[in-house]
């Protein structure tokens, strides 16, 4: 049986790491909220850009396109997939990297992909550790993603998606991320960006309001051609999806953070309680063998 000097000691560092960990769910909220702001931000113009290719769809501008001389809608053979596995940097956040690795695997055995046909694009080191362990390729890792990241700290991680996809490294990409809900709960998504169909394209268009708002004509007049429109347009949408989705995992896991921390303190509460009652029958099952030792010490003077 412990002693009493080793229950309070277990107590006196209970209590600190419940202190360390209710400052961390703290902080996390703090970080959620933050994101949570600057996301609906960004949101309004992702939605919208998404409205306007969704619109180009409809005018039929695709149909018309010569596909050969757009590389993100150009279909060709695929002999290599791309994989961009979002997940975080550090621990402390629940089944948040669990989850992402998990479906990511089903994802692989289910497209038939292995070590020789596959790309490993990682945003985050927990996927990106996890996946060079295991033999496959990673070209493209990026670590120290922010709190709350600008487009313009991801610039160089997007275009480079978008460039290794046009130059030929990867056939197809799929973007993998766990999708914020709400403050405890987020789903795994996986989105094939590209490349670029009618199909994928009219999935993501705006809401109703947003396409009647902006009063689409069934004719457009390009110049100087629709090749070259396209060519501006498509790369700054599939960077844009592509900062959307680390954008929206980042918040998926400040949440999953927050939300750990909570456990941890709730758990660190309630193994306080067990503690102290243990400390406290511990000292009266020590007082009371003193009593009793006290009035036999008596009797036997008697």
């Amino acid at each position: 049986m412990a002693s009493l000097q080793d229950i309070q000691r277990r107590i006196s560092s209970t209590k600190k790491t419940r202190q360390i960990t209710s400052a961390m769910q703290m902080v996390s909220t703090a970080k959620l909220s933050q994101i949570q702001k600057y996301s609906a931000g960004y949101g309004a113009y992702a939605a919208r850009l998404e409205t306007v290719v969704e619109h180009l769809v409809s005018a039929h501008l695709f149909d018309n396109a010569d596909a050969d001389h757009i590389p993100l809608i150009a279909q060709r053979p695929i002999q290599k997939t791309g994989i961009l596995v979002v997940t975080s940097d550090r621990g402390l956040v629940g089944s948040y990297n669990a989850n992402v690795i998990k479906q990511t695997n089903a994802l692989l055995e289910k497209l038939n992909l292995d070590t020789t046909n596959t790309a490993i694009l990682a945003v985050g080191g927990n996927g990106a550790d996890f996946y060079k362990k295991r033999g496959f390729e990673v070209i493209l890792e990026h670590r120290g993603v922010s709190d709350v990241p600008s487009f313009n700290e991801i610039r160089s991680v997007v275009k480079t998606v978008t460039s290794l996809y046009e130059t030929g490294v990867f056939d197809a990409l799929h973007v993998v991320y766990n999708h914020f809900v709400n403050r405890l709960t987020s789903e795994y998504r996986d989105v094939q960006l590209l490349p670029l169909t009618t199909d994928t394209l009219e999935a993501m268009g705006g809401t109703e309001a947003q396409k009647a708002e902006l009063d689409v004509q069934s004719t457009y007049e390009i110049e100087p051609d629709t090749t070259a429109v396209l060519n501006v347009v498509l790369p700054q949408f599939a960077q844009s999806l592509v900062y959307e989705a680390v954008l929206d995992a980042k918040t998926a896991e400040h949440a999953a953070s927050s939300t750990a921390m909570k456990g941890a303190t709730d758990n660190a509460k309630d193994l306080i309680g067990r503690l102290e009652l243990q400390f406290n029958r511990a000292r009266q099952a020590a007082i009371t063998t003193e009593i009793t030792e006290i009035t036999g010490g008596m009797a036997a003077l008697e």
